[in-house]
């Protein structure tokens, strides 16, 4: 075995969307083992919506747009993550190097939105990178990095408002491919949120081979102890872009890996709310956060692309919410950073990268439309009620 990470381009072909991939980085290590898959599920006897265990999927997903509170909290409490040791995690990121030199990339209904096939897509937006050091107002992006089937990856997310919490919010907001293997798979495991990466840029231009984890995640790193994504993500999710990217989002409690009973938005200093049900017409000035971390970036610098054009909706499946594509230059990696614009001059949070064509010019995040809040409040009830 060799210090040398293989590397491998994840990317398949699809008759409706020949170049569009998902926006996660692997890089897989000759060591790493598969996560298991989930057992197959078995339908309730009656059929009824007293339980969401699946036999026939079909049916299952055509049910799911019309489940009540009591549904998603049983989706919630069913398929949530099984939480890991945290000593055990610890110990598997101290011998993993934060800045690995081997990262390449691997790959409402709206009658109004265009099918992928016909959409105009927008013209290219060169992204920017955020100066160093990071400022307060960057501090709630972060780096995901985590252990999938194919070796240690990474992605980017957002820590976000917990209206349980106030002020106290363990929460981030990321894509479902960030926290879960979508069809016949399940969810990653060792995920760790380091927010404001590399703050300092101290393995900035290929200088960090000998960083530590201390310098460059100096806001601490947070394990994640549970993780929801959308039923459909779970049964149809692959690495190309389809109707699962439609509803390609999770969310994530995190720890602190230090044992600290300080939050991490009191750590990082804030956080931002999500703005569910917003229009597409009505965003403003979006900006698109993310750790790209294929060519020609290396996963090093946190990246924004920000658009004065309005958002182009487009949809693979009119019956659900569309997704909404952005002019953008960032690569894998950005998988799961945050779309933000503002609201009565805050900043709030109203998508995340998904997917984007292989040739860089513009990447698609999720419409959180009513489902979306369903699966957070879900989320935050099955927490509440094991607390």
């Amino acid at each position: 075995m060799t210090d040398q990470h293989r590397t491998a381009r994840r990317v398949r072909s699809a008759a409706a969307a020949a170049l569009v991939t998902v926006l996660a980085v692997t890089t897989a290590a000759c060591s790493q083992k598969p996560v298991p898959s989930p057992p197959p599920a078995k339908s309730s006897a009656s059929g009824s919506k007293d339980s969401v265990d699946i036999g026939d999927l079909q049916n299952f997903l055509s049910q799911a747009p019309n489940w009540n509170a009591d549904d998603w909290k049983k989706w919630a409490s069913k398929n949530g993550f099984k939480p890991e040791d945290i000593e055990a995690i610890k110990s598997f990121w101290n011998t993993k190097k934060p800045a690995d030199p081997k990262k390449t990339t691997s790959i409402a209904p709206d009658e109004k939105a265009p099918s992928i096939r016909d959409v105009v897509f927008p013209s290219v937006v060169q992204a920017k990178a955020q100066p160093h050091p990071y400022g307060a107002d960057t501090a709630v992006i972060g780096k995901i990095f985590f252990e999938s089937d194919e070796g240690t990856a990474v992605c980017s997310g957002t820590v976000v408002a917990d209206p349980g919490n106030p002020g106290r919010s363990n929460l981030v907001w990321t894509a479902a491919h960030c926290a879960h293997g979508g069809k016949g798979k399940g969810y990653f495991t060792k995920l760790m949120f380091a927010p404001s990466y590399n703050r300092t840029g101290v393995t900035s231009n290929g200088k960090g081979q000998n960083a530590t984890w201390e310098q460059v995640a100096p806001l601490g790193r947070w394990l994640a102890t549970d993780m929801l994504v959308m039923p459909q993500w779970t049964q149809e999710g692959n690495l190309v872009g389809t109707a699962a990217n439609q509803f390609d989002f999770a969310v994530i409690r995190v720890a602190s890996l230090d044992g600290s009973d300080i939050s991490l938005e009191e750590t990082v200093g804030g956080s931002v709310p999500i703005l569910f049900n917003a229009k597409p017409e009505d965003i403003t000035a979006p900006k698109a956060y993310g750790y790209p971390a294929g060519k020609p970036y290396d996963g090093e610098e946190l990246e924004h692309c920000d658009s004065t054009a309005k958002l182009t909706p487009f949809v693979f499946d009119r019956s659900r919410p569309p997704m909404l594509a952005i002019g953008c230059s960032m690569t894998g990696g950005s998988s799961g950073g945050g779309w933000i614009t503002r609201q009565n001059g805050k900043p709030v949070l109203f998508s995340n990268v998904s997917i984007g064509d292989n040739g860089n010019r513009w990447q698609a995040g999720p419409t959180l439309g009513p489902d979306a809040k369903k699966m957070f409040d879900a989320f935050l009830a099955k927490e509440s009620g094991n607390r």
